[in-house]
């Protein structure tokens, strides 16, 4: 806590001492590439597909990052300090990192939650938290493209000279994305419909749930900041026992100790139950990879998921 206090001070400090950031270039935004900096590698992805060659593109979680449990350096302070914009989440997903991100954008940093303009009425609320919501928007496609427009809209309103670019690069992007919940459902509908429960580390899955008709079930809550005790283990063996579930999944951000526990206790109960692979909730894959980009992530979970229930 003090570390966040420290950093928030710092960066409080760092957004009113001066109007140009120190490490920010003198040239109009129009004559050079956007410095953007992001929270996590979903959002930087669309920056790219939307900015192109227009922007430079930083992600401050990269991959195997949980973004709940995330502690700025002093390097992020410094990197979101020198950015022309910045973009996160919001919904609580970066945690104390929101404190952060409301100081810089006071100071008049341009600073941009892309779930922002999301209707609240088709978010899921948190069941532990009135008035907070599960962040996780990116697992259905259909609330992802709402973060898409977001972005091209905030790029638009920095670089004006350029809003042709990042409108016909978003339609684009969300042409794509429309293809991609299309290939989520169609894999899904593979898998018989009692079978189609999903079951992980953390409650990361409520919106994929929801949108493709599967059930979610995860061990600790929408926040992995929750802590799972040995009940809540011994519940969920005998669930996946009960209901002979065939799989269950590990994630890329949380360590596999816990869903390995769920795997032992359902097994002393008479099912053994397997893992059926890694999933990426909260961080996408390397860079480079098909899972380093968000439709090559959701694809890549879909892929695992189906295989393993069906």
């Amino acid at each position: 806590m003090k570390h966040i206090l420290r950093l928030i001070v710092l960066a409080s400090f760092l957004f009113s001492a001066c109007s140009t950031p120190s490490g920010a270039s003198d040239l109009p935004i129009a004559e050079r590439p956007i410095n953007v900096v992001t929270t996590t590698g979903m959002i930087a992805d669309i920056v790219i597909n939307i900015g192109g060659d227009r922007v430079q593109v930083q992600a401050l979680m990269g991959p195997g990052i949980d973004p709940h449990l995330y502690k700025p350096t002093a390097s992020d302070v410094t990197r979101l300090e020198n950015a022309d914009v910045v973009f996160y989440n919001g919904l609580h997903l970066e945690g104390r990192m929101v404190e952060v991100f409301e100081k810089m954008e006071a100071s008049g940093k341009a600073t941009h939650a892309v779930a922002s303009e999301i209707d609240t009425n088709i978010l899921q609320e948190s069941p532990l938290y009135e008035g907070q919501f599960d962040p996780h928007i990116w697992f259905d496609v259909t609330l992802w493209k709402f973060a898409v427009e977001k972005v091209a809209k905030d790029l638009s309103a920095l670089d004006p000279t350029s809003r042709d670019l990042y409108e016909t690069n978003a339609q684009n992007y969300l042409a794509q994305l429309d293809e991609l919940h299309t290939y989520v459902r169609e894999q899904i509908a593979t898998v018989p419909e009692s079978s189609r429960v999903l079951v992980t580390a953390h409650d990361a899955f409520g919106y994929f749930g929801a949108q493709y008709g599967v059930e979610v079930r995860g061990l600790q809550g929408t926040s992995t900041a929750a802590e799972a005790g040995a009940a809540d283990v011994q519940a969920l063996a005998a669930f996946l026992a009960e209901r002979e579930i065939k799989a269950i999944f590990v994630e890329s951000s949380v360590p596999p100790a816990t869903i390995e526990a769920v795997q032992k206790a359902t097994q002393a109960q008479g099912w053994d139950v397997q893992i059926g692979g890694q999933l990426f909730s909260d961080a996408m894959g390397q860079a480079g990879t098909p899972e380093g980009t968000y439709i090559g992530m959701v694809k890549f979970n879909v892929d695992t998921v189906v295989k393993a229930l069906r």
